[in-house]
């Protein structure tokens, strides 16, 4: 029997039969982690409140012919406790854990800074101190750098003159100057990449500092340009929006 440790992230969980999960962690080491909790849907089990998605955990394996099994748990960071509670933080903890997932496709390649960020955004809504949906962002905008996606800001996507430009096009990759303008490129307010360069820089006075319209607007960027690379839609994603036009009245 082969068996190895490491601290992770719970991403999410699927029933297996009748008793079992399989559960897919985000790990400090081992990357991305799929593995077998047996017996964790029996009220009896002692793990499976540990194993809930968003909970910071380390866990013990042994290498199985398929997938592996989950032996030990031990709770780092209870961090569900605090988010399952509020609409706008779980569902913004679903947004950060499926886009984790998404872009550690490949199970078993170390993402040492990935791991980070999710540890890091879901502790900041679990502490509950800045707001949702600003913390969500953050992430995305991050993850999208890690993955050599972050959008083009402060310079021309194209040519790299330095900015701020009017034009934004999540096709070319970010902000477009005058010459290299194409159609379809929309034309945000200059507050809203102030907000976006604060949001991927950590500069949390001038994003805490912002307005409602503001951060729905760069959430619509950030959301449209993480979409476009990963080609598909994230499903959590649109819950998070909803929730946050109801709070801004949707001006």
């Amino acid at each position: 029997m082969s068996l190895y440790r490491d601290t992770g992230v719970v991403l999410r969980v699927h029933k297996l039969g009748e008793a079992d999960r399989i559960i897919t962690l985000l790990t400090r080491r081992h990357g991305k982690v799929r593995a077998v909790a047996k017996g964790v849907r029996r009220t009896s089990s002692r793990l499976g409140a540990r194993l809930e998605p968003f909970n910071h955990v380390d866990v013990q394996f042994y290498t199985g012919r398929t997938l592996d099994v989950v032996t030990q748990v031990e709770t780092v960071d209870a961090f569900a406790v605090q988010i399952v509670g509020d609409y706008q933080r779980y569902t913004a903890a679903c947004a950060i854990t499926e886009t984790a997932d998404r872009l550690s496709a490949e199970e078993g390649e170390p993402a040492l800074r990935l791991y980070l960020l999710v540890i890091g955004a879901l502790r900041a809504l679990a502490d509950g101190e800045r707001d949702a949906s600003l913390v969500l962002d953050a992430f995305l905008l991050r993850a999208m750098s890690f993955a050599g996606w972050a959008p083009a800001i402060a310079e021309c996507a194209r040519c790299g003159l330095p900015g701020p430009h009017t034009a934004f096009s999540v096709q070319a990759g970010g902000s477009m100057c005058a010459n290299c303008r194409m159609p379809g490129c929309v034309h945000p307010a200059p507050e809203v990449l102030v907000l976006l360069e604060a949001l991927l820089h950590g500069d949390w006075d001038v994003a805490e500092s912002s307005v409602p319209v503001s951060r729905r607007d760069a959430s619509g960027l950030v959301a449209a340009h993480l979409q476009w690379h990963l080609e598909r839609q994230l499903r959590s994603l649109p819950l998070v929006e909803r929730r946050r036009e109801a709070q801004t009245g949707g001006k």
